[in-house]
């Protein structure tokens, strides 16, 4: 079966990858194969002669790949293919939109952030009450983006400091530390952020 996994939340995206490929699996770029090489990648075998598992990266923006993509539906090999963004108007959507070999799949990031509860978990990691705090940011992980959350707590922090909190400077240090660290594909966004929340509420 082909899946073909789109959009801007790329931390699911990347765990959802891996729940279905496993530990060991090809990663091929698109920007790095020609036409020609589609043969090989959906009708190729292995060394064994096994099923391959494959994650295919931005095939879209490959446009010769991507155009003959429609030709490759009938792969026997597990195949995802992963795609920031996906055009329902491009033709070659349109071809394959309704075929039962192909999964769809958007991960999309949540666009909102409850503000005043994201002031109300800083004022606890402020108070010295960590442990609280985390415990009100995983209550908002089923409807908030940790992100976004982010971005509401270093708020805070930032107001803090300009009322003279003695606090504000370390929290600020360590969200902009945790803010890095959430930008990598292989740390879980909620986790560093919680983190961050700890070492605030630490006295």
């Amino acid at each position: 079966m082909i899946r073909i996994f789109y959009g801007n939340d790329r931390q699911k995206a990347q765990s959802a990858i891996d729940k279905i490929l496993g530990d060991d699996y090809e990663i091929i770029e698109a920007e790095n194969i020609e036409r020609a090489d589609m043969d090989s990648i959906f009708r190729g075998t292995s060394l064994f002669g096994e099923t391959r598992n494959i994650l295919l990266k931005n095939l879209n923006e490959n446009k010769g790949c991507w155009e003959s993509f429609p030709n490759y539906l009938d792969t026997t090999h597990k195949v995802i293919i992963w795609l920031l963004t996906l055009d329902r108007r491009s033709a070659v959507y349109k071809k394959i939109e309704k075929t039962k070999s192909i999964e769809f799949k958007e991960f999309k990031l949540v666009e909102k952030v409850n503000q005043f509860l994201a002031f109300d978990i800083a004022k606890e990691a402020f108070a010295g009450r960590g442990t609280k705090a985390v415990k009100m940011c995983e209550e908002a992980e089923v409807t908030d983006d940790p992100y976004l959350m982010m971005g509401a707590i270093a708020s805070y922090a930032t107001k803090m400091l300009s009322a003279g909190n003695a606090k504000a400077v370390r929290a600020i240090k360590i969200l902009a530390k945790a803010d890095i660290d959430m930008k990598s594909a292989n740390v879980d966004a909620w986790s560093v952020l919680k983190i961050a929340l700890l070492k605030i509420g630490g006295r």
